[in-house]
């Protein structure tokens, strides 16, 4: 679809300030916010609200990787911090704590979520808006949702579901990798289904349809975090985040993380060659060498892959990752190694159980199960997740 194609959607954002202000009126506001907290004009959400007249702005929450999303590495803590625009308050909550205390929330009555997700269960923003949910209904607060498109589409669900008793700040509630929802309708679900019971209302978007990808409307994209720069990153990183669980670059440190994926040891065209013969859908890899700049292999040349999605709406980003993986172990067993821990500050756990949130993925790819039998395990899950995702669907 060209940019004459676009889809118009009016953000959750928007229609708050524009339809919905008596929602705020009356209210000490805190808003929960980073630099893709942006309208069609690409102006800030806290600057839009702080401006307002009529809105009584008191508080700014930061998520992963700060309210600027100036914070590079994945796992470092963000402190506490003023506004050098606005000179407000900013709570961290990838900080010390990561849900609201009494403190944080002394002069919010109201706390408004306006922050881009990327469809993935793995994107920690999801949690921060769980556990925002959480310490407002503790409080007494009310909690206020503006919606934003899921930049995968809304129709798509694919991956294991989370098993119980492998939670953490990037899994947090059974839903599988992929879950098709927007923030609205996850929180209406975390709210409901997972007993958080705030006082939540959910600002819906316009315009948006659930086939849509992000760039197929004219909603403004703004990069959600440091390596999420592109749509296209968004399309694959449901697969390749699962290579942050092994010693292979997932491409940070290149321009194109997530796209990019390989090790020193890798010979890229075979690698390529191998992958290719798997037979998945919408994907071809193309073989690359790299240098990345930061992070894993920091300054060494790698050899591996570049994910050039042909069809999203046939590509299978979790399998396709799942089966990078296997085909790894399959060409070099006695080099790939798991991520040694702490994952996400899960000291004792495999960082790739933690992402893949069960054992037994790890296992079946250890044990050489075929990529259908991958595929396969996780089917009847899905059938059951959606008929509890339905519920919640709100376009």
């Amino acid at each position: 679809m060209n940019q004459h194609q676009q889809v118009r959607v009016k953000l959750g954002i928007e229609k708050l300030l524009a339809d919905h202000k008596c929602l705020l009126k009356g209210q000490r506001v805190g808003l929960i916010c980073n630099q893709a907290s942006v309208d069609h004009s690409f102006d800030h959400s806290a600057d839009l609200m702080f401006r307002h007249p009529d809105i009584d702005l008191q508080t700014l929450f930061g998520p992963q990787h700060g309210i600027r999303g100036d914070v590079q590495d994945n796992m470092i803590e963000t402190p506490h911090s003023t506004d050098a625009d606005t000179g407000l308050q900013v709570y961290s909550l990838y900080s010390e704590t990561r849900e609201p205390n009494a403190d944080m929330l002394e002069n919010v009555d109201t706390l408004v979520f306006d922050l881009q997700d990327v469809g993935c269960r793995v994107y920690t923003f999801i949690y921060t808006m769980a556990n925002a949910m959480k310490g407002c209904a503790k409080l007494g607060k009310k909690f206020i949702v503006c919606d934003r498109p899921n930049p995968i589409n809304g129709i798509d669900i694919e991956g294991s579901l989370l098993i119980p008793g492998h939670e953490s700040f990037v899994g947090m509630y059974p839903i599988p990798m992929r879950h098709g929802m927007t923030v609205g309708e996850l929180a209406e679900m975390f709210n409901r289904e997972f007993d958080i019971g705030c006082d939540l209302t959910v600002v819906k978007m316009d315009g948006w349809e659930r086939e849509l990808f992000y760039d197929e409307t004219d909603a403004p994209w703004v990069m959600p975090s440091p390596n999420m720069p592109t749509v296209d990153t968004a399309v694959v990183f449901p697969g390749t985040v699962y290579l942050e669980g092994t010693q292979i670059s997932e491409g940070r440190g290149t321009t194109r993380p997530f796209e990019i994926v390989g090790a020193p040891f890798v010979d890229a065209r075979s690698f390529a060659e191998n992958l290719q013969k798997v037979g998945l859908p919408g994907v071809k890899f193309r073989a690359t060498n790299f240098l990345p700049t930061f992070q894993k292999h920091k300054g060494e040349v790698c050899g591996g892959v570049f994910l050039h999605i042909t069809d999203r709406r046939s590509f299978e980003p979790v399998i396709t990752g799942l089966a990078i993986i296997r085909q790894l172990f399959e060409d070099y067993g006695d080099q790939l190694k798991w991520k040694i821990p702490p994952y996400e500050y899960e000291f004792e756990r495999n960082p790739f159980d933690v992402i893949s949130g069960d054992t037994e993925t790890r296992k079946m790819i250890e044990t050489g199960s075929s990529v259908d039998s991958l595929r396969s395990s996780w089917q009847q899950d899905l059938k059951n997740f959606d008929s509890v995702r339905t519920k919640y669907l709100l376009y």
